[in-house]
């Protein structure tokens, strides 16, 4: 039997393999932050979107990962919900 961890370690040497699963890990790591920023603010995202003059529907999208959203909707969303955004470049690696 191969632990999930062993997959991981002999997918991740496939370079597609990698390429894809550090661009799905950054969108979590975005869905993640934003998630967190709501719940930290104790705000519903109806309470959001009323902030941000959208709607919730746009906001559960952002939540689900189902959009990429632009510089300036993150700035919004940071506004909303009292923090502020912070975007870093790392060096790629691939953990295992």
């Amino acid at each position: 039997m191969i632990t999930l961890q062993e997959l991981k370690a002999r997918l991740m040497k496939d370079p597609q393999f990698q390429k894809e699963y550090e661009d799905v890990d950054a969108q979590f790591t975005l869905v993640e932050s934003i998630i967190g920023a709501r719940l930290s603010a104790n705000l519903t995202q109806t309470e959001v979107a009323e902030r941000m003059g959208t709607t919730q529907s746009a906001i559960a999208r952002l939540e689900g990962g189902w959009v990429s959203p632009s510089f300036a909707t993150l700035r919004r969303f940071a506004e909303a919900t009292q923090t502020r955004v912070q975007i870093e470049f790392l060096p790629k690696k691939y953990l295992v």
